[in-house]
């Protein structure tokens, strides 16, 4: 356990213990092993029992990291105004993929109310009951007048026209650990030792996974000759589940686009050499570490986006790639600076703390360079205005 984190309460201690002893069983009827994305699969999202199904608070200063949308209102009513440019080129219907607290849906709803942009429908994909009922819970309090347009599925509509958006949701999905050496290349997963956790490497025998770590292959390594040559140990992720999902959505989507905001970097900066030990992180309690092992079902596990991957995948899939940029400047891009004018400098109460907002979304110190968007549409004939400026796409 790392030293430096605070002890959950027994309450939580005793749901993370029934949250171990279930994977503790899987990997048993595995043989002995799983792979790392099993192992994250069921951290978050074993059912009634991963970080993302039980009841936990997650997200906002009681819970383990707080999201751009936790953070201002600024977010949700820039990110509507490209919404509503989406619909009026496709159709009036938006598709939000885990809303998390329900706080961007409401945003965007209340500012698409002012520009007289409403959707016909908001529905929200989520996997969380517990997060379902808190999202319903909020728009209920914020926006009762609109409670009617928004619907909650339990499974992807099997067709659709409008915008789709995902804040912070593939970072959550889960991946393969890969680790690159001198000898050979493997995969690191998960098994057991005296009931506890622990990494074990063995050769990667599904074939699409080993494909994908040949074409990943990080320098200073060379398969040119179906060999490695000699460099140094390097261990990344690799995530399927993110090209099931992108390949799901493009075969749902009609007319329309899908945003997805995400920390993460183009295949090159993904797998730079000096990222060696990869991007794996946990989140606990707003402290961040690299120990998935620590209380499973009580804090977040994420990877950075491979946002090349995102791309291929998307147009393999027949979708176009509209735009990618910085966070920083699709919100710009988008009028954020505008939306802080609608309060007067002279106010400092109201207009300090929406300044200090604004900045930590844009900073390249804070949000603003990390976070990265990618757009992929279909049938769209006009560009986005989140894209007009700042476009990254050469970095992919």
């Amino acid at each position: 356990m790392p030293a430096t984190l605070p002890l959950p309460s027994p309450e939580a201690a005793q749901h993370s213990a029934h949250l171990v002893e279930f994977i503790r069983r899987d990997i048993e009827a595995n043989g002995g092993w799983i792979s790392f994305a099993r192992y994250m699969e069921l951290a978050l999202y074993a059912p009634g029992l991963g970080y993302y199904t039980a009841g936990a608070h997650k997200f906002g200063e009681a819970g383990d990291f707080i999201t751009a949308p936790e953070l201002t209102k600024l977010f949700g009513r820039t990110l509507a105004r490209q919404m509503a440019e989406i619909m009026s080129s496709s159709a009036p219907h938006i598709l939000e993929l885990g809303a998390g607290s329900g706080k961007l849906a409401a945003d965007m709803l209340a500012e698409l109310e002012l520009l007289g942009s409403l959707p016909d429908s908001y529905a929200i994909l989520e996997v969380s009951a517990d997060l379902r009922a808190r999202q319903q819970a909020l728009l209920s309090v914020r926006l009762p007048h609109l409670l009617d347009r928004v619907q909650w599925l339990d499974a992807l509509p099997e067709k659709f026209s409008g915008a789709m958006v995902a804040n912070e949701v593939l970072d959550a999905l889960p991946v393969h650990l890969v680790h690159w050496h001198d000898s050979a290349i493997t995969e690191r997963g998960v098994a057991l030792n005296d009931n506890n956790f622990i990494w074990q490497e063995r050769a990667i025998r599904d074939s699409a996974l080993l494909d994908a770590a040949v074409k990943a292959c990080p320098e200073p390594f060379d398969y040119a000759q179906d060999r490695l040559v000699e460099g140094d140990e390097y261990v990344s992720e690799i995530c399927f589940a993110a090209r099931g999902l992108i390949n799901s959505l493009a075969q749902r989507l009609h007319q329309g686009a899908m945003l997805f905001i995400d920390y993460g970097f183009g295949a090159r900066e993904f797998y730079h050499p000096q990222r060696r030990t990869g991007t794996l992180m946990c989140h606990y309690r707003h402290h961040s570490h690299d120990d998935p092992f620590f209380f499973p079902g009580l804090q977040d596990i994420t990877a950075h986006v491979n946002f090349t991957d995102i791309a291929e995948c998307g147009i393999d899939a027949g979708l176009e790639l509209m735009g990618y940029t910085s966070q920083a400047f699709f919100l710009i891009n988008c009028g954020i600076s505008e939306l802080l004018k609608d309060t007067s400098p002279e106010n400092l109460r109201d207009y300090l703390p929406l300044s200090a907002q604004l900045q930590k979304l844009t900073s390249p110190a804070e949000m603003g360079e990390l976070f990265k968007v990618i757009a992929l549409g279909k049938g769209m004939k006009e560009p986005l205005r989140g894209f007009t400026q700042g476009d990254l796409t050469r970095l992919l």
